[in-house]
């Protein structure tokens, strides 16, 4: 058959500009866009930087008395214990909330102010074989189980762990003396020991304030087993500032503590880069402050705790710009955490809830 030549040209045409064209922009490529986009770092505004609303539960007497001291919180059953750094100024009681009374506040704070519960405390005289006693800073419980740390300023700062045993109905919590063990020491910082303590399976783990990196290079968490016997010394993170408390872990080891810092204690702490702020900024109010009020998450693992890969949770700063010394933390079912003051500015409990 004779070939057209004429239809012979307009192929070879096309397919020119075919192959032209897929030599300019292939299927595999994208094309190159003449707008540079640059990821913004974490800013006051951006959403890794929110700040949590710091929502008040009014206290009535004895405990709107900033003399109270809270110290340290945790849930036996569906009560909230409320821990006084000196049970002896209430007459030998600590105190204890229901869950329901919290939960009902929370839904109507117009509602009139809990009435907290006294609960028997019987130190069977740890104080007065703890030279140069300076309180109870934390607590922790297990069923009928309970854990505490003491404070002592004696030759150098130290923290001792009692052990204690809740009665059926958890109205009176009961110390054994012969239980008081010494926590190994890590630095002599004024005014700090170990605040925190927390069961993580069959282990007591209690956690020192100071962990920062120009005054404590090494920080350690001691663990102990459940008759108060010393087991190790597990790797802690270097983090800033203080750290004053700790809720449970979850399954997974996971849990959160309180990381506080008042401007004032700056000479004590000698604060290196906050780390945690480089990484995720800042919220409004920390922004326009020294003072830093955080949640900060922790993780077990095999190299011991670990910072875990979650934001902190920035508490709003409070609106007279007066730093509130929180002592005290446990979570809240899934909703968020509730936290208390000690002495400064005034015995404050609040809910703060969980933003990520």
């Amino acid at each position: 058959m004779k070939k057209n030549p004429f239809k012979l040209l307009m192929i070879l045409f096309f397919t020119i500009l075919f192959v032209a064209g897929c030599q300019r922009i292939s299927p595999m490529e994208t094309p190159t866009q003449s707008t540079v986009i640059e990821t913004p770092l974490p800013s006051a505004t951006s959403e890794i930087a929110r700040e949590a609303e710091v929502t008040r539960i009014d206290l009535s007497e004895p405990l709107d008395d900033p003399r109270a001291e809270l110290s340290g919180l945790t849930w036996v059953e569906d009560w909230l214990i409320l821990l006084p750094q000196y049970p002896s100024r209430f007459e030998d009681h600590i105190y204890r909330i229901p869950k329901d009374e919290i939960l009902d506040f929370l839904k109507d704070p117009s509602k009139r102010s809990i009435i907290p519960q006294e609960v028997s405390f019987i130190s069977a005289g740890v104080e007065k074989k703890v030279t140069g006693y300076e309180g109870f800073e934390s607590i922790t419980t297990n069923g009928q189980d309970a854990w505490l740390t003491i404070e002592s300023n004696a030759k150098n700062m130290t923290g001792y762990l009692v052990h204690g045993l809740w009665n059926e109905d958890y109205s009176k919590l009961t110390l054994s003396a012969d239980s008081l063990t010494e926590i190994p020491s890590q630095e002599n910082i004024s005014n700090s020991s170990y605040e925190s303590v927390l069961v993580f399976g069959k282990r007591i783990v209690t956690l020192y304030e100071a962990n920062g990196k120009n005054v404590n290079d090494q920080p350690r968490a001691q663990l102990f087993d459940q008759s108060n016997n010393f087991i190790q010394s597990l790797n802690f993170p270097n983090i800033e500032y203080r750290v004053t408390d700790a809720t449970q872990p979850d399954q997974n080891g996971l849990f959160w503590v309180i990381n506080y810092f008042y401007p004032f204690d700056k000479g004590k702490l000698n604060p290196a880069e906050d780390e945690i702020s480089a990484e995720y900024g800042q919220g409004k109010t920390h922004a326009q402050s020294e003072t830093v009020e955080r949640l900060v998450a922790m993780q077990f693992s095999e190299q011991g705790i670990v910072l875990a890969d979650l934001p902190p949770i920035q508490l709003e700063l409070s609106a007279e710009n007066e730093s509130r010394n929180w002592e005290g933390l446990v979570k809240l079912d899934d909703t968020g955490f509730l936290l208390v003051t000690d002495l400064f500015p005034e015995t404050l409990l609040v809910f703060v809830p969980k933003i990520y």
